[in-house]
């Protein structure tokens, strides 16, 4: 049944009784923030509009993956020219190959990549593939770096800092989440505590180079060289989930930032220009092990679907023609940043933002954030409050504070300064009901 504009209501209404949640994926219900979800119906530019016809400037571009903003015209003809052949085969592609090439020209140590259709498969795969190359059964993961909903990384740590993890699910094996160790992010001490208790059993490290699921939390100085010299000492593979940070944060992905080479890599979102794509990949002794050469298996009939690959070429090789991109994505994250600094001393607000190049956060919390236990500091009825007050002003952000924001290339200076003064409406708002009784927006 097709719905008209005016039918959010009816559409809603009708979600809840046959979709889970009303949902597919469980954010979108907006609960965190106690609010009626948004029912998106077409997007252009930095512009979203909903099924009611409200047009929201969008800070949310599908969590990364639209650097260009929505429905760029480039990828737009490329996938229609592509819909006219077909829109899966079961079959290779000339288009899997040529995103490929593009991949692993643009990704030191990548020499051989396996595409796939989400983030969530990349990692689970590139999990297996290291246990297998290794012979090793343990992993190890970073507290508040998520890496998709496979059974052996649902969990979190538990009471102490170096510990087993614990379920965050049910419908977990104990037997898989035991196999799985977690310590805090931006500590490599502990990580290297935590690995000298398990020497010999721990087939990789996976972790986001940028944390960008519990907001936006770079690594400090050395971190990341420093886990990268642990695990290279006790035998142990790493693996750079880039689901996010991949051909975003530079063309050479926050690898090349940071002059690291992990053994495994996850892609996802991005390479796809907006479709649903996943990819792992890393040194071909490792990548060998994968069937049909070798004994660990991985398989997937819509991998390197054509049109995912068709979107994945041409937003790739926009952004290797057109490095000037970067620098742009770069000036509106520090123009948002810059300003709302400003406006947070201005209103004296509990909070700060973290920035790292096009990627960017606001925690409203008074202290510097780099843990996950720092996060978990932040006021989220204070979030949920701001939230719903620049909802109201046309401006549509996570609808969660443990978001990112990601500006597009299509966010103009006009629309940063509409942002930006929409804020300062929205802070003076949060401000004096902060300083009162705390009502709720």
């Amino acid at each position: 049944m097709m719905y008209k504009n005016n039918d959010k209501e009816a559409i809603l209404a009708l979600s809840k009784k046959i979709m889970v949640g009303g949902v597919n994926s469980p954010v979108r219900a907006f609960r965190s923030v106690d609010a009626t979800p948004v029912i998106a119906a077409k997007a252009k530019g930095a512009y979203l509009e909903d099924l009611s016809g409200a047009r929201y400037i969008d800070y949310v571009c599908s969590y990364g993956p639209l650097i260009f903003g929505h429905a760029p015209d480039f990828v737009a003809e490329a996938l229609a020219a592509a819909l006219k052949n077909g829109t899966t085969y079961g079959f290779t592609t000339a288009a899997e190959v040529e995103l490929a090439e593009i991949v692993t020209a643009a990704y030191r140590g990548c020499d051989m990549v396996r595409m796939v259709n989400s983030g969530t498969e990349a990692t689970m795969s590139a999990i297996r593939l290291a246990r297998g190359f290794t012979g090793r059964n343990k992993i190890l993961k970073l507290e508040g770096c998520y890496h998709g909903h496979c059974d052996s990384l649902l969990v979190k740590s538990g009471s102490g800092l170096l510990t087993q993890g614990v379920p965050t699910s049910l419908g977990l094996l104990p037997g898989v989440v035991s196999e799985t160790l977690v310590c805090p992010y931006n500590d490599a001490d502990a990580m290297e505590a935590l690995i000298k208790e398990y020497p010999d059993e721990i087939a990789c490290v996976i972790l986001e180079p940028i944390a960008g699921n519990m907001g936006v939390l770079p690594p400090v100085d050395g971190y990341l060289q420093r886990v990268r010299r642990i695990t290279e000492k006790y035998g142990i593979l790493l693996i750079f989930d880039e689901v996010i940070t991949g051909f975003r944060v530079g063309y050479h992905s926050a690898a090349g930032d940071f002059d690291i080479v992990p053994d495994l890599v996850c892609f996802g979102k991005i390479i796809g220009g907006g479709l649903p794509v996943g990819a792992y990949g890393g040194r071909a002794e490792i990548m060998t092990m994968v069937a049909p050469l070798g004994p660990v298996y991985q398989g997937g009939t819509l991998s390197g679907n054509p049109l995912a690959m068709t979107a994945g070429i041409a937003a790739l090789s926009r952004l290797r023609d057109h490095p000037e991109t970067y620098d742009i994505l770069n000036q509106n994250a520090a123009y948002l940043e810059e300003n709302i600094n400003a406006a947070i001393e201005k209103y004296g607000l509990p909070a700060v933002t973290s920035r790292y190049k096009g990627m960017f956060c606001l925690f409203f919390t008074a202290e510097k954030v780099k843990s996950y236990d720092d996060v978990l500091k932040c006021d989220t009825s204070l979030y949920q409050r701001f939230f719903t007050g620049m909802l109201n002003e046309g401006v549509l952000l996570p609808p969660s504070q443990y978001e990112g924001w990601f500006p597009s290339t299509a966010h103009t200076e006009e629309i940063l300064e509409k942002t930006v003064a929409a804020v300062n409406r929205v802070f003076a708002q949060c401000s004096t009901r902060n300083k009162g009784d705390k009502v709720k927006g």
